[in-house]
């Protein structure tokens, strides 16, 4: 009899002096998800990234609002990053490459990622208003540069065209949880394998190439 799989899930806890934060996720999930950051329009953005890429997300997060957004805006993209990494384990089986166009009304963006183990983002969007809801427009770039750099992959994110700044970060999100959702899945025909010509991903496999 087959064993059953091992549940890709990851619990974080991470305390500093500027944020509380706990996450859970579970990569087969649902996308479900219960998301509150103290930042109405990122609590949004993380609840499409959820239910578009099927992965579980919990994240309670309380910050240092009273000083501004960017501690809770890094640390919560830090820490969800590191529990998709922690979720991944050692990589074994998954499809490791993803892309998405995600169209919003007048708005286009498109994703492409690789689980590679090697943070790298290359970021060709913008806004034309400081703000959407009570959060800075200018830290966006920076959460996704954040959840990549944790969840160790190589991520590029482009809007292609656009006008109203809500679809703007709407379609860039849904972009994301796309190719997430491909690259993280299974992939039935590598038995287990690692995706990669050096036989690791992850932690330890910064080198070049693979």
């Amino acid at each position: 009899m087959a064993e059953s799989p091992a549940p890709r899930t990851a619990t974080i806890a991470r305390d500093t002096r500027e944020t509380r934060i706990r996450i859970n996720v579970d990569l087969d999930g649902t996308g479900t998800y219960n998301v509150s950051t103290g930042i109405g329009f990122l609590d949004h953005m993380v609840e499409q990234l959820s239910r578009h890429s099927l992965i579980d997300i919990s994240m309670d997060v309380k910050g240092d609002l009273h000083i501004d957004q960017h501690h809770t805006v890094e640390d919560s993209a830090l820490a969800l990053g590191q529990a998709v990494s922690d979720a991944l384990g050692d990589r074994r089986g998954i499809v490791r490459y993803g892309h998405a166009y995600a169209p919003m009304d007048e708005t286009l963006s498109r994703c492409a990622l690789d689980i590679s183990g090697r943070p790298h983002f290359v970021w060709k969007s913008g806004f034309t208003q400081e703000r959407l809801g009570e959060m800075d427009t200018e830290l966006f770039s920076h959460w996704f540069a954040s959840f990549a750099q944790t969840a160790g992959i190589t991520l590029h994110l482009e809007t292609l065209y656009g006008e109203n700044n809500h679809h703007i970060a709407e379609s860039l999100f849904k972009a994301l949880a796309r190719a997430l959702r491909a690259a993280v899945a299974i992939d039935p025909r590598v038995a287990g394998a690692v995706p990669s010509t050096k036989g690791i991903l992850g932690k330890g496999s910064l080198a070049d190439g693979g």
